[in-house]
């Protein structure tokens, strides 16, 4: 799958170095790599986009593929956003769940602070107060 831009979208996930090279750049902090290559080792789903053999940016389900669905780990390079890669990362990502879901599944996704419109475009909805996103890191 080619774009424009001179892009190339792979299905593929990132490798363990590509993932935490594009989770620090955008601000997530440090991450275990440890931690990061078993979880990407469990993915639904990923894919990159590259840019002259670099990646660029990146997209992964997480879940169990059949009921739940989670968007995980959209991220692209501060230099590449607002070229619509985000927008293509999201498009496939949806692409993939409605061609491998059921009626009924549950798609979620944990939205950084000020993405929410970004999302809602997409058709996801902050359900509060009915319902409400928790979590816990674990130490």
């Amino acid at each position: 799958m080619t774009t424009a831009h001179h892009y190339e979208c792979i299905e593929r996930l990132p490798t363990t170095e590509e993932h935490a090279s594009l989770w620090e750049a955008v601000g997530w902090g440090n991450v275990n790599t440890e931690m990061t290559a078993a979880s990407l080792a469990h993915s639904v789903y990923g894919m990159v986009f590259v840019q002259e053999d670099k990646v660029i940016g990146m997209g992964r389900i997480v879940g169990d593929g059949h009921m739940y669905f989670y968007i995980q780990d959209v991220a692209v390079l501060p230099e590449f956003q607002g070229q619509g890669i985000g927008n293509a990362i999201i498009e496939q990502l949806l692409h993939y769940i409605r061609s491998h879901c059921y009626s009924g599944a549950f798609v979620g996704l944990f939205a950084s602070h000020g993405k929410d419109t970004f999302y809602e475009k997409y058709g996801f909805q902050n359900h509060a107060p009915g319902m409400t996103g928790m979590f816990k890191v674990m130490e």
